[in-house]
């Protein structure tokens, strides 16, 4: 272990001493702190490392701050794989279940080889306009299409593994991991999927057929949906974080991607525990 990757939410006030506290600590073990060049202006520290330098190098690299900041980092990590520590700076924290007071104990399990590694499956997403590939990307949480603000009801013609589905007419459509299922997809009605599963989760917004549901499809599936609305405002988002408008006629591939992110994870803590933590379950 050599290399330490530091990436963090700069806007949250507890960044600047934690985020120091801990490259004093990488350096104090005889490691490297790469630390991403935002969190480097911020701590006045000089000159940091671009994401995809983090990603060619880290052995290991700490996210510090929320599930959005990790699921950022996850889609630069994927090339390697590099095993990922979340720790929880923010409100929620599905993915960044580390707590600051376990971050230092779990750190030392890790350099000893005593800690869990949770893989989670990632999905790739193609965008086909005029039969060419527009765009590609690897997401953790999800790939959503949905209608702008003014728009109507949209009509998305769904397809799995080539034999027709049927066509959503709704506000939008989500395809989530099992990682994902605790986002967006669980807001719109969608099931939480244990994160172990291989699946795909395909969950309408607000369908305005009431008998449309979400459905649940093994994670060798190939889906194709079709825009067939004219004259819309609609746009695909990418984990939250990525937006592209679409037009009329586009096709959005989506399947499992072939690489995986890999999250470090407590053996104290498990899955069902952080359900309960997070979604107050069994509490009146």
């Amino acid at each position: 272990m050599k290399n330490i990757g530091i990436v963090a939410k700069i806007h949250d006030p507890r960044c600047g001493k934690v985020a120091g506290d801990l490259v004093s600590w990488v350096t104090g073990k005889g490691m490297t702190p790469l630390v991403e060049e935002r969190l480097t202006a911020h701590l006045g520290m000089g000159e940091g490392f671009k994401g995809f330098e983090i990603a060619a190098k880290a052995d290991l690299v700490v996210v510090l701050g929320g599930d959005g900041t990790l699921i950022s980092v996850a889609r630069l990590m994927v090339e390697r794989e590099v095993p990922i520590v979340g720790v929880n700076l923010g409100s929620l924290g599905f993915l960044t279940e580390i707590t600051l007071c376990e971050m230092y104990d779990l750190l030392e399990k890790f350099l000893s080889g005593e800690y869990g590694i949770s893989e989670r499956m990632m999905l790739q997403a193609q965008i086909v306009r005029n039969r060419e590939t527009i765009a590609t990307y690897r997401v953790l949480n999800d790939v959503v299409i949905n209608k702008g603000a003014l728009a109507r009801i949209i009509e998305l013609e769904t397809m799995i593994d080539g034999n027709y589905l049927t066509r959503f007419r709704s506000d939008g459509l989500i395809i989530s991991t099992p990682t994902g299922s605790t986002g967006y997809s669980l807001a719109a009605h969608g099931p939480v999927v244990h994160p172990s599963l291989d699946c795909l989760l395909v969950t309408p917004i607000c369908p305005h057929t009431l008998t449309n549901r979400p459905i649940v499809v093994g994670g060798g599936s190939l889906l194709t949906i079709r825009l067939k609305s004219k004259h819309e405002d609609v746009f695909l988002t990418l984990d939250g974080q990525i937006k592209l408008d679409l037009e009329s006629g586009d096709t959005i591939v989506v399947n499992k991607a072939a690489c995986r992110t890999r999250l470090v994870v407590s053996r104290t803590k498990d899955y069902f525990e952080v359900l309960r933590t997070k979604l107050k379950w069994g509490e009146r």
